[in-house]
């Protein structure tokens, strides 16, 4: 199963949000894109894709939201925003709550997630313009591939995240966080990973 993380420093942690206007919502309009591009396909979706988002926006930081397709899941490119905001009002404190089949929402960080993927045993990859080229890199099913948001990843947690993971690239110009996402799922989908 193939697993992304995206990290968004600015994007809103409550359902308090007009989903027609996500730039104000700190570019959730970013991460409604990611969601799109990590599980659709023409006329249906992925269901070998584990998609986490980690917000660190006001007014609750952070907050991690897991998606994945089950047979239950109703997931629509209209309505992905929608689907953020409800995830985010049925966030309980101190829980992980299924607030829609395949979705998740708790409060937890950026690292403590990556580190509960590597506990799982998950091969970290990291996208960065000056890494090994993709076409490159040993992937397997249990890779995780970690991209930031406009902002990139924060500057303490990315000093880490290169000791303990490899660093990958997509080639030499810098894409949209969503562009990445199809660039891997199409080397994955061609590897037949």
């Amino acid at each position: 199963m193939r697993t992304f993380v995206y990290f968004s420093s600015s994007a809103r942690t409550s359902g308090n949000f007009d989903v027609k206007n996500l730039m104000d919502a700190g570019r959730l309009d970013i991460a409604m894109h990611v969601i799109i591009n990590a599980f659709f396909l023409s006329h249906k979706l992925r269901d070998d894709v584990v998609l986490h988002l980690i917000f660190y926006g006001m007014p609750d930081p952070p907050k991690h939201i897991e998606i994945h397709v089950t047979e239950e899941t109703s997931l629509s490119k209209k309505d992905t925003a929608t689907l953020i905001k409800k995830i985010l009002y049925k966030y309980k404190p101190g829980q992980k709550i299924e607030a829609l089949p395949g979705c998740f929402v708790e409060k937890k960080s950026f690292l403590q997630v990556i580190d509960s993927l590597i506990k799982e045993g998950k091969k970290i990859f990291v996208l960065d313009k000056a890494g090994e080229n993709i076409r490159k890199a040993d992937l397997t099913e249990e890779s995780v591939f970690i991209i930031g948001d406009q902002d990139g990843l924060p500057k303490k947690e990315l000093k880490r995240l290169k000791k303990i993971a490899k660093t990958i690239s997509i080639g030499p110009n810098v894409y949209f966080a969503s562009q990445v996402v199809s660039v891997i799922n199409n080397e994955m989908d061609m590897r037949g990973i």
